[in-house]
């Protein structure tokens, strides 16, 4: 029995063996044909498909992303820029705004006051705001006169002279002497043609504004003080643009450079009609009426006019409305003179039914900046104010200009001592 059950398993064992070896076989064949070149080939081509393919997908993918981030870099630049032309844009439509905003009544006025509430200090030491700011540059306003004063002004700073064919012979002594001084910083404002033609044939540096019905009219045809009442139109232009002027007669001779004279502290500083120390600069006139008894005595405040032929004026709000106001009342009352409109405009105080300007303003010195009368009836005759050089001579008292300025050119240029001598100390 055990010998048939032993003789049993061994047969068993030999077909579970035979068996395994088949399906060895038969598997080794399924592999064999599905993978001929076995599980570790060495044949680069096969090798290299799959991880190509991958190269491929990543280089692509990297490349997708970079792309992807550059364009989104460049969108944001574009976006910034734009957003920084757009604030641009605002601001300067605030700040032209601030200019445009002189309404016609108290409710559209525009009040310059300082940007913070300050404590008084202690006693003798308050000192109140004098100078206004400028106001923020309009080239939109004339971009041809833009780009010239670009080129001629010194320091945003321009001597402007207002000239026709009438006043020629005066012109070319006015032009002489600044060259003759050294200034660089001038221009003149030719009202006709011939003008023109004359300043460039002497290396004048000249502008002819664009066409204008109303001014040319006048600019052509007019006479001093007809011309002289345009100088408030065309002005705004300069000041708009960012420039302080020092407006400029002809009938004046330049000495010596008067940018080196200035102040520079108030929104108009102008030369004086006055002939003294008090008539130019103030006194106190006391009114006497005797009807009134104990009461006959009125005290009243003089000053004489500042002469709208030469002085300074910075691109300031109230300089701008003082121009607009000269303009329009000269328009509306063609026979008011120019320089009584200037003087009362920058003078009256407010009251019921008319608001002041609140421009500040400062008197030139009567010595450096004198007028004909203070050289013809005292300078000339007195020993010690002969030795002094003024900056620049206004005749303006006298009706002979040409003469006179050539006198004065030969007296203080020339140094010919006898040169004023001949004259009159006023008119005959």
């Amino acid at each position: 029995m055990v010998g048939r059950r032993d003789k049993y398993g061994q047969s068993i064992r030999g077909s579970r063996i035979a068996g395994a070896i088949a399906i060895g076989v038969l598997l080794g064949c399924v592999f064999a044909f599905l993978y001929p070149n076995g599980f570790f080939s060495s044949d680069p081509k096969s090798q290299s498909r799959p991880l190509l393919k991958s190269n491929v997908q990543v280089d692509s993918s990297n490349c997708e992303s970079s792309e992807g981030v550059n364009m989104l870099k460049s969108e944001n630049r574009k976006l910034t820029e734009k957003n920084a032309e757009l604030q641009k844009q605002v601001r300067e439509l605030n700040q032209k705004l601030q200019v445009a905003q002189q309404g016609n009544g108290r409710t559209q006025e525009q009040l310059v006051v300082s940007s913070q509430p300050q404590k008084a200090g202690p006693f003798g030491t308050v000192k109140s705001l004098r100078t206004n700011p400028p106001v923020v540059p309009d080239e939109s306003v004339n971009p041809r006169l833009g780009k010239l004063l670009a080129e001629i002004a010194v320091g945003k700073e321009v001597i402007v002279a207002l000239a026709n064919s009438n006043v020629k012979s005066m012109l070319e002594v006015w032009f002489n002497s600044i060259k003759k001084v050294g200034i660089p910083n001038y221009l003149v404002v030719a009202l006709d043609d011939a003008i023109v033609n004359f300043c460039k044939e002497n290396k004048v540096p000249v502008y002819k504004r664009d066409p204008d019905e109303n001014v040319d009219f006048i600019g052509k045809s007019g006479g001093n003080h007809a011309v002289s009442g345009l100088k408030f139109r065309i002005l705004r232009e300069f000041l708009q643009l960012g420039y302080s002027v020092l407006l400029s007669d002809v009938d004046i001779v330049y000495l010596q450079n008067p940018f080196d004279h200035l102040y520079r502290d108030s929104d108009v500083e102008s030369m004086s009609d006055g002939h003294n120390n008090m008539t130019a600069y103030g006194y106190n006139d006391v009114f006497d009426e005797p009807s009134m008894g104990w009461a006959r005595y009125a005290h009243t405040m003089r000053m004489w006019v500042y002469n709208s032929g030469f002085f300074y004026i910075r691109p300031t709000i109230p300089s701008i409305e003082l121009l607009d106001r000269v303009a329009d009342r000269l328009t509306k009352q063609p026979n008011s003179w120019d320089q009584a409109v200037f003087n009362e405009e920058l003078a009256f105080p407010s009251h019921p039914g008319y608001v002041g300007l609140y421009a500040s303003r400062r008197t030139m010195d009567i010595y450096l900046f004198m007028n004909s009368k203070v050289l013809f009836k005292t300078v000339r005759k007195d020993s010690n104010l002969k030795k002094l050089k003024p900056v620049i001579v206004h005749v303006n008292y006298h009706p002979d200009k040409f003469p006179r300025m050539k006198a004065v050119v030969e007296y203080y240029v020339n140094g010919k001592q006898d040169a004023l001598d001949a004259f009159p100390d006023g008119s005959e």
